[in-house]
């Protein structure tokens, strides 16, 4: 029943086209026509021409020719073609209407089908009547491939994002949760306040951050709230400096940033007998997002934990799906220092 439906649909909708290619070269001067029924029969007989033009270019020439062999062999068959169906057009008009209606044509007995088959300048004024209809089919076709193609494109992409964000926020809870579990053990009076700073960014990661793009404002508290934790499990053993400077009104795609600040706790911290050491910087305006962390780095760490953390992975793959040609990220080791710059245009 649907395959019908598409069938008629699809068939219906040709039958229009060509029937407007036709209405649009007839009628404005139909009404000057004394001989109304040869000067139909005139452009009648290119409409048979340009229809195998057309289907055959979008159902053979494209898919089998310029698909395959490239734009060269296309051209030149795209030339075979367009010839053989003016031959086509030149053989029906000169066995067909010209002797049914001899009185409108009126043409010398030399300019027979041989001589207008083989002649270029007949031929170049006619072309690009058969070729019209063909591009504008090609055209159509070509704008919606692209169309579906994009629709697929985009549909990737929040699958992606939607998979990237699942195998993040598990990873930031398994973090905030481990400092939570330390506190508790330690019967700490400071577990309200960390269950408290853990329920604002709980309550953000899953009921405000679902949209494409969040105000900056929004994820730089959540960055200081989950500082804040994690300055509550390291204490001294950790030296951490965040600065920022942030317009109201820009936007970023969530929980992109948080990212860098785990890796620096896990990598960087965690397994650091001294005081560790963290500097982060943000600033941003209406064109542009900078920002940069640095933290110091051990060098007895494990050769699995070198710049392999999961958040790092998908922060990169995030940014390559919604920040495509407008970001720079930078990540270097350097000594005892690991620095991760980062630099996205919003224009």
């Amino acid at each position: 029943m649907l395959k019908t439906k598409y069938l008629l649909n699809t068939v219906g909708s040709h039958a229009i086209f060509w029937s407007l290619i036709f209405s649009f070269f007839v009628v404005p001067t139909l009404g000057y026509q004394e001989q109304k029924l040869a000067y139909i029969g005139a452009y009648a007989s290119k409409l048979l021409p340009q229809m195998i033009l057309a289907y055959g270019m979008l159902f053979i020439l494209v898919p089998y020719v310029l698909n395959r062999y490239g734009k060269v062999l296309f051209g030149i068959s795209v030339g075979i073609s367009l010839y053989l169906s003016f031959i086509l057009y030149t053989f029906i008009r000169y066995y067909g209407f010209e002797r049914i209606f001899p009185e409108y044509y009126r043409l010398p007995p030399e300019v027979d089908f041989w001589w207008r088959a083989t002649d270029f300048h007949y031929f170049a004024q006619n072309a690009i009547w058969f070729l019209f209809p063909a591009v504008i089919f090609m055209s159509v076709r070509y704008y919606k491939h692209q169309r579906e193609a994009l629709e697929l494109r985009e549909q990737k992409k929040s699958a992606e994002l939607n998979a990237l964000k699942n195998q993040l926020n598990p990873h930031f809870l398994f973090n905030t949760l481990n400092n939570l579990y330390a506190l508790t053990l330690k019967k700490s009076d400071q577990a309200p306040e960390v269950i408290a700073k853990l329920s604002e960014m709980l309550d953000y990661i899953l009921y405000r951050c679902n949209e494409e793009y969040v105000p900056l404002k929004d994820e730089l508290n959540l960055l200081n709230n989950y500082i804040a934790l994690e300055k509550v499990r390291y204490g001294k053993r950790v030296s951490i400096q965040f600065e920022s400077r942030v317009e109201q009104r820009v936007k970023i795609a969530p929980l992109l940033l948080i990212t860098f600040f785990e890796n620096a706790f896990k990598h960087g911290v965690s397994q650091e007998i001294k005081q560790a050491k963290i500097h982060a910087m943000l600033e941003a305006d209406s064109e542009l997002i900078k920002f940069s962390i640095t933290n110091t780095v051990t060098s007895h760490k494990a050769e699995s934990d070198e710049r392999q953390a999961i958040g790092l992975t998908n922060v990169q793959k995030q940014l390559r799906l919604i920040y495509p040609e407008k970001h720079k990220l930078i990540v270097k080791e350097h000594g005892e220092l690991f620095m991760v710059e980062l630099k996205i245009e919003l224009r």
